[in-house]
């Protein structure tokens, strides 16, 4: 019973990563205002039973069910491949109705996921961009520009004004740094690259 528990191992490998996926999706696409709402998910719905307008996640929420149901068929044949006595297993058509079942609704549920929800997703790439340029962290970059002390306070004035840290750079420290110089040092693509960055 090796390779049947082995494959029901794989199978299970499958449903984590699919349901991890599925809540990274309901997390990004949560919002729009109060949530990270970096995308958004189509509605397939006309929306929540008790919220008018929410658009629900249910492809992603029905893939998490497939994923559980998976995991729990992985665990059966588990059971199934540790029931043997010597060459002799009557847990074998459980096994295989557990695989067959796996393997079947987690190729539905993949289809599904694709097609009508990673395909039609919306990336919000104002939204991303106004939360990435207020974020403080970016800062760090003008250390060696123009002293901690001044980045520091660049961060703390952008936060608690709710302001992007190039309009406030500008505003405390535009005579260090001109705007072509801020937006080269603040590029949060070049500071995420791998390798060799000029």
């Amino acid at each position: 019973m090796d390779a049947p528990v082995e494959l029901s191992g794989q199978l299970k490998t499958v449903a984590v990563s699919l349901m991890k996926i599925c809540n990274d999706l309901r997390w990004m696409n949560s919002g729009p205002n109060g949530g990270i709402g970096e995308i958004q998910l189509a509605a397939l719905q006309p929306g929540s039973s008790i919220m008018p307008g929410k658009v629900n996640p249910v492809i992603e929420e029905s893939t998490a069910m497939v994923c559980a149901q998976v995991i729990g068929y992985d665990a059966s044949v588990s059971i199934g491949g540790l029931s043997g006595n010597f060459e002799l297993n009557v847990m074998l058509p459980m096994v295989a109705h557990s695989l067959l079942e796996s393997i079947r609704l987690l190729a539905n549920a993949s289809w599904n996921l694709a097609n009508r929800s990673v395909s039609r997703i919306v990336v919000r790439e104002d939204h991303i961009a106004a939360s990435v340029s207020k974020n403080p962290i970016l800062v760090t970059v003008l250390n060696p520009l123009i002293g901690y002390d001044l980045a520091a306070k660049i961060a703390k004035t952008a936060f608690a004004e709710n302001r992007s840290l190039k309009e406030v750079a500008l505003e405390l420290a535009g005579d260090q740094l001109t705007e072509a110089e801020l937006d080269q040092a603040l590029d949060p693509v070049k500071m995420t690259k791998t390798g060799f960055v000029e």
